[in-house]
């Protein structure tokens, strides 16, 4: 007897094996990703970038976006602010816009982490929640060498966000109602 309830415990546990093994007849899902929209930088892709390249701009890596669109967004710079010489940090309109053709959100892990504090070292070494990045991008294209240039065109004139930011992670202000 106890020689059959081997043999019986055996089999129910090899079927169980088996069965666990089987191939399942559902294919398998797999599912692709498409890269929509980049926005390192606020409002870049959006000013800079003509409508008809969008898509392109949204979809070009990172490390040749520089050399494909450097020379277009000097271009638009040199076209909203044709008396561009250099920004507050000290860029021409080549290095300003090489800097912002490339559509990434640099950051800093030795120094402060800001949008620009007006410390030229500092600037685009990453981003505050309460960064005015809107302001940082106007001064940077109007404000010439001091920042004071065109001072009706270096703000849009928001300056808080509409709700405040929490003191807790994520620190993202609450939803509106």
């Amino acid at each position: 007897m106890k020689t059959t309830i081997k043999i019986f415990t055996l089999a129910i546990g090899a079927s169980l094996f088996i069965t666990s093994c089987k191939k399942d007849d559902e294919p398998v899902a797999i599912v692709y990703y498409d890269q929509q929209d980049q926005m390192g930088r606020p409002a870049i892709n959006t000013v800079f970038v003509d409508t008809a390249e969008k898509d392109v701009f949204n979809t070009t890596t990172p490390s040749t976006m520089g050399a494909a669109f450097q020379t277009k967004f000097q271009n638009k710079l040199l076209a909203l602010n044709a008396g561009y010489t250099t920004n507050a940090l000290g860029l021409n309109a080549q290095g300003l816009t090489a800097t912002l053709a490339t559509d990434v959100l640099t950051v800093s892990t030795t120094g402060p982490t800001t949008f620009f504090d007006g410390v030229p070292a500092n600037t685009l070494s990453g981003r505050a929640l309460a960064d005015d990045v809107i302001d940082v991008e106007l001064l940077l294209i109007f404000g010439g060498s001091n920042g004071m240039s065109n001072p009706g065109l270096t703000s849009d004139h928001v300056n808080a966000n509409d709700k405040a930011f929490s003191a807790t992670f994520p620190y993202l202000a609450a939803p509106h109602q």
